[in-house]
Order: structure tokens, then C-alpha cells, then sequence
């Protein structure tokens, strides 16, 4: 850790889902401590990660402690943990929904330590939704339950940041047809205008730029090529700049990932969920973290799946949980200069 990490707030580090590589890549994560700019702690059972790290030959030392104050102390030489117990056990790459509850409850922990201001931020581990339904989550993910763990009704959005390439999709995870079905000047506007706060906020940028990507080709090309750009996105843009924002579009998404393009932005928003995550993971696949924006609290998550093909092997990166992790602690210390 850099000098002084131990007297701020620590980081909240959920499991996620235990058949997955959450547990490796966390035991990896604290391997490589002396990169973090702040400790964190990991809710989880104790038991598990160490069978896990034993298995794998790490054999990383564990602290269960009973608050997230005790985490600085513990974290030189050990993983901190605040412990909750798997009514089964778990087996790598088998999902079982008896560990719902544990996911579950592994997540509303760290959102409450965070609201009760013993943490400083919140860092989900990749939980899979199909185990999560069959026991009865009732939420389409993780960002939903976060939205409703935080009392909030506008819906949160979604960030894809990296340090060469920060991305907002508009819409998210429903099909094309859909994407242009769903899209509005007035998603449009709440999604750029949560993402200027954000970035002022938690990014530490004292003028943000947005730019807005065009939907069809060419941006439309006049309504040769379709008449969303005029009659939705360009509306959108105008009421934009009319809160003071400064913006740019519609750009035609064939050039706005350009090197030189990428240059005259803070983030990107764009239409539709592959527009926005192309570009991102082709540039910096590793390196790309999942910001939920319009959350009263900091959530970050590395930007990948649970891995069951690959879960207890050992080989999962923990590259995008260490990027995770320290933009959380970045974002963090801009908030307190905000304040």
C-alpha cells in the first residue's frame, strides 16, 4: 500500500458467486497488496478461501475480523475477513443455489458498511444471475439490487472506464431491435447528465466533456441512413448543452474510438450496450472496470463473468478486480475533495 493507506476507510470486497473465480482472484488480489493504494477486506467464508488457497499451493494467511476497523491492521500480513458461512460446500465450476443466500447477503453487508460509513467504497465479485434466480432473486442483476439496496428509484447507470477509454451505454442489456425501440432524448439526457456528475464527482474532472455517438451509419448521414440522430439523439444534445454541459454528437461510431478522437473526450455515450463495449474490451480488455454511476455510494466490479469453464484452475487474471479495486479508491479520495 502507498504511504497513509492505513488511515483511510477501507475497501468492501464481496465474494460473489463461490462456484466461480471471485475467491482466486481475490486471494490473488491481496498477493499483489503492495500495488493498492488502500487495504480491503473480502466478505466471505473463511473456510472456503482457505481450502481454496491450500488447493492452489498459495496458501494465503486469513484474519477473520470483526469489523471493517480492524482491516489495516490485519491486511500487511493477512487477507481480512468478515466472515458468513456457506451452507454447502462449494465446488468449482458447479453452481448450486443453496449459496444464494451467502451471495446475497455477502453484498448487502458491504453496501451496509459503506452506507454506515465504515467503508469506502464497495467492489462486487462476479455473481451468476441463473443461480440467483432458481432461489428466488427477483432482480435482473446486480446493479437493480444495488439501486434498491440504496433506496433509489432513477434507475443507476452504467460505466465502462479504463485509462484509455471511458464508455456509457444508453440502453443495456436488451437485444438491438429493442435497443432502438427503448431509446429517448429523455434516456439520453439522464444518461449523460449522471455521467457529467459522476465524472466532476467521483473522476475528479473540473469540466467534463462528453460525446454523444451517432446510432446508424455515418450518424444518419442527412436521414439517408436513418432519422434517430435528428428526431432523438440531436434534441438530446441541445437540452444538454442548455444545462451547461459540454458535449459533442452525433459522431458517427466508426471514428469517435479513434486515438485522436479519444483525445477530445472524458466518456463516450453510446446507444446501445455493443457500442460501447467493442471498443473498450478490444483496447484495454484487463484493464476495464464497471462503474454503476447514480449510486449514493461507490460500487465498482471487474468487468468480466464468473468463469466457471476456468473457475479453481489457479489461471483466472486478477487484473480487472486490482483496476476495480483502485479505481474505487480513487474515486473515493475525489469524492472527499468534493466534499
Amino acid at each position: 500500500m502507498t504511504e497513509g493507506a492505513g488511515a483511510a476507510l477501507p475497501l468492501a470486497l464481496t465474494m460473489g458467486d463461490p462456484a466461480g473465480i471471485g475467491g482466486e482472484i481475490t486471494l490473488k488480489a491481496w498477493r499483489k497488496r503492495s500495488s493498492l493504494p488502500r487495504p480491503f477486506f473480502v466478505i466471505d467464508d473463511p473456510e472456503r478461501l482457505t481450502e481454496l488457497s491450500e488447493r492452489l499451493g498459495w496458501k494465503v494467511p486469513l484474519s477473520p475480523i470483526c469489523a471493517p476497523r480492524d482491516t489495516a491492521e490485519a491486511f500487511t500480513d493477512s487477507l481480512p475477513v468478515i466472515p458468513l458461512t456457506l451452507s454447502e460446500p462449494s465446488v468449482a465450476g458447479s453452481l448450486n443455489p443453496a449459496h444464494a443466500a451467502a451471495v446475497r447477503d455477502s453484498i448487502e453487508q458491504a453496501v451496509a458498511f459503506v452506507q454506515q460509513g465504515q467503508a469506502a467504497a464497495v467492489i462486487t465479485n462476479p455473481i451468476h444471475k441463473q443461480a440467483l434466480y432458481q432461489s428466488g432473486f427477483d432482480f435482473p442483476g446486480h446493479t437493480e439490487f444495488l439501486a434498491h439496496l440504496a433506496g433509489i428509484e432513477t434507475p443507476p447507470v452504467m460505466m465502462l472506464a479504463s485509462d484509455v477509454l471511458r464508455v456509457v451505454p444508453v440502453t443495456i442489456h436488451v437485444g438491438l431491435t429493442e435497443a432502438v425501440r427503448q431509446l429517448t432524448a429523455e434516456k439520453i439526457i439522464e444518461a449523460a447528465a449522471i455521467t457529467h456528475q459522476a465524472l466532476h464527482r467521483d473522476f475528479g474532472i473540473e469540466a467534463p466533456r462528453l460525446a454523444v455517438a451517432g446510432l446508424n451509419p455515418h450518424a444518419g448521414e442527412g436521414g439517408a441512413m436513418g432519422s434517430e440522430e435528428a428526431t432523438i439523439i440531436a434534441p438530446a444534445i441541445a437540452a444538454l448543452r442548455d444545462q451547461g454541459i459540454t458535449v459533442t454528437g452525433p459522431v458517427p461510431p466508426d471514428t469517435l474510438f479513434t486515438e485522436a478522437a479519444r483525445r477530445t473526450y472524458d466518456a463516450a455515450i453510446c446507444m446501445y450496450h455493443d457500442q460501447a463495449l467493442i471498443p473498450i474490451k478490444t483496447l484495454d480488455f484487463e484493464g476495464a472496470v464497471n462503474v454503476t454511476l447514480g449510486l449514493p455510494f461507490i460500487r465498482t466490479s471487474p468487468d468480466h463473468g464468473t468463469g466457471l469453464d476456468i473457475a479453481g484452475r489457479g489461471t483466472a487474471s486478477e487484473t480487472s478486480l486490482l483496476a476495480a479495486l483502485r479505481l474505487a479508491a480513487a474515486m473515493a479520495d475525489a469524492r472527499q475533495q468534493v466534499r
